[in-house]
């Protein structure tokens, strides 16, 4: 027999479902067997298929959901003072946007939506620092610590580990 997409190359192999010739580059191997490409129907799972109007829901989701979770953050910071609430609030605050994202877009999945919900961390570490410090006049440095970047990679790892 010869493949029927490279008739150059001879094969003893055959599609389980169609029986067309395949050679082994043709191949895809199922759970059921061999199978040509054709049969094996290699599609993206819908989960991870996500629309550009699903972006743009996350976006303003993730947007709204990290303002309120940045003042919420800082009016926890301005009541207790801990340098180290931020390891906790941080990874919660990612927790609360990306489920608020994931909900917005009947719980689709990917990257696109990953890298949504880590700058949305970030804006909203960014409006919890300026909502203190301009609004509630609570003075605190506008200078970043070692805590707080840790603070903000936890919360990241949080993000990416709901929306992968």
């Amino acid at each position: 027999m010869r493949c029927a997409a490279h008739p150059e190359v001879e094969t003893v192999i055959a599609c389980g479902k169609c029986g067309i010739p395949i050679c082994p580059k043709c191949m895809v191997q199922t759970p059921v067997g061999a199978r040509c490409p054709g049969c094996a129907r290699l599609v993206k799972v819908p989960t991870y298929e996500v629309s550009g109007k699903y972006y743009v829901r996350g976006i303003f989701t993730g947007l709204g959901t990290a303002i309120v979770c940045g003042m919420i953050w800082s009016f926890i910071g301005s009541l207790l003072p801990f340098n180290y609430l931020d390891l906790l609030l941080s990874p919660l605050a990612a927790y609360v946007i990306t489920e608020a994202i994931s909900w917005s877009v009947n719980q689709k999945r990917g990257t696109g939506l990953v890298l949504v919900a880590c700058v949305m961390l970030v804006i909203s570490f960014a409006i919890s620092i300026l909502f203190m410090r301009f609004i509630l006049f609570h003075p605190i440095s506008l200078s970043l610590t070692f805590i707080d970047g840790l603070a903000i990679i936890l919360g990241i790892l949080v993000a990416v580990a709901r929306l992968r």
